[in-house]
């Protein structure tokens, strides 16, 4: 089935040419608003007609939880440097007679970049991963980093003050991270089996390799980690990061990338002239053509994605992709690296480190353009030095690609049964 979708969204793509006006020139797709698209047109080319993107007005709780019946509980999380998480819990299944959680396992899921917690339960109870999870015994928590949807609150600062955006994935592993994890552990008493997708992986990789986290979490999930940057497939990526662009819309004194905004609008109007960048599929040429998604899931989507991260966040990233390792935030000049780490350059997230008693069950995809094979390969070459065969575990699915992870219709068959069976061992 895979196989054949993928053939036809070849075909498809394959015969797709430029928009053109009366058959004369390419026409500039920002000047009539068509190719500025997040919809992914991966097979369904009817998604946008049949869904337009527009905010949800509930909450995760309500609009996804409530819907299948499943009780949902929402916390509030204040990290230490005063950001007001949002942090939700689907304590057990709709259908058990024992609703205790004194027998059943916490887990914690974390999202990727530009999404929130509400991407665990984007589809029905037996495609979702969060659904799964309660219906198989487990304590779900579901967390909700700085910036997103429901996490918008500081003890001090407003969204519209710059300081409020003054951060990137470095303060997510150091701070966001540790809150939402010791908040559970503290309502459990049990450690945590951690699952993280794509930006999720990088910030328990960071804390792992600091040997922070290693006393509250239990084993740790990695879907399509991202960590060595500088082989992505993205060729959207690539651009973005070798002409300095976040780099430029943070100079120009934009501090939030709202990606369906104005900012987003101008930042990509300066790569999608050119004609290798596909920007009628945004999701495609950032992360990966995926096989595998149906017309409902990806419509619950777009309820509650794209969403804010900061500019500072996506300079990091970019950082990444040029430098090829996995360091701290670099504030691009000697003296405000010396006055931030006591050194002239951002030290190093140091991987190889990551103690080998924490098991890890580790997917990617041979269609994903953030997680590519060569950079996963290249963080297994590191991880694996230190895991012996018992205490980690790697399904690579070949067609899938960076979101098929978390929403596709099959994937509950290849990666959450395999998943929830490791958690069992674990």
């Amino acid at each position: 089935m895979a196989g054949n979708q993928r053939r036809q969204r070849r075909n498809e793509k394959s015969r797709s040419q430029p928009v053109r006006k009366n058959g004369s020139r390419d026409v500039d797709p920002f000047e009539y608003g068509e190719a500025l698209s997040w919809r992914n047109q991966s097979y369904m080319n009817d998604i946008a007609d049949r869904c337009a993107p527009s905010p949800h007005p509930l909450s995760m709780c309500q609009s996804r939880a409530a819907a299948f019946g499943y009780p949902c509980e929402e916390y509030k999380v204040t990290t230490e440097d005063g950001y007001i998480l949002s942090l939700k819990r689907i304590p057990h299944g709709p259908h058990d007679s024992n609703t205790s959680t004194e027998m059943r396992p916490p887990v914690l899921l974390f999202h990727g970049l530009m999404v929130d917690g509400a991407t665990w339960v984007m589809s029905t109870p037996k495609q979702s991963l969060g659904f799964i999870l309660a219906d198989n015994g487990f304590d779900v928590w579901i967390a909700n980093s700085r910036g997103t949807n429901s996490s918008r609150n500081h003890t001090s600062l407003s969204t519209k003050d710059p300081a409020y955006w003054e951060w990137s994935w470095d303060e997510l592993a150091s701070y966001d991270l540790p809150a939402v994890l010791q908040f559970a552990y503290d309502h459990t008493g049990e450690k945590i089996h951690y699952i993280g997708h794509s930006l999720g992986t990088l910030m328990i990789l960071a804390a792992f390799s600091e040997h922070k986290l290693l006393d509250v979490v239990r084993s740790a999930v990695l879907l399509c980690p991202i960590a060595y940057l500088s082989r992505t497939k993205s060729k959207l990526l690539k651009l973005a990061a070798h002409i300095f662009l976040a780099e430029t819309v943070h100079w120009l004194g934009f501090y939030e990338f709202n990606p369906v905004g104005p900012v987003a609008h101008e930042v990509l109007s300066q790569i999608c002239g050119d004609p290798e960048i596909n920007c009628y599929d945004l999701f495609s040429a950032v992360a990966g053509p995926d096989c595998c998604l149906n017309t409902s899931t990806f419509c619950a989507f777009l309820e509650h994605a794209p969403q804010s991260t900061s500019v500072r966040n996506l300079v990091h990233l970019s950082q990444l992709v040029r430098n090829g390792g996995v360091s701290r935030f670099d504030y691009g000049n000697a003296k405000d690296n010396m006055k931030h780490y006591n050194q002239p350059r951002p030290p190093p997230y140091n991987l190889s480190s990551i103690p080998n008693h924490v098991p890890i069950f580790l997917t990617h995809g041979g269609e994903d353009y953030l997680g590519d094979v060569p950079d996963t390969r290249h963080l297994l070459r590191t991880l694996v030095k230190k895991h012996n065969s018992d205490s980690i575990e790697v399904i690579y699915v070949p067609d899938y690609a960076h979101a098929d992870f978390i929403m596709a219709y099959n994937a509950p068959e290849l990666i959450y049964g395999p998943m929830v069976d490791f958690f069992k061992r674990h």
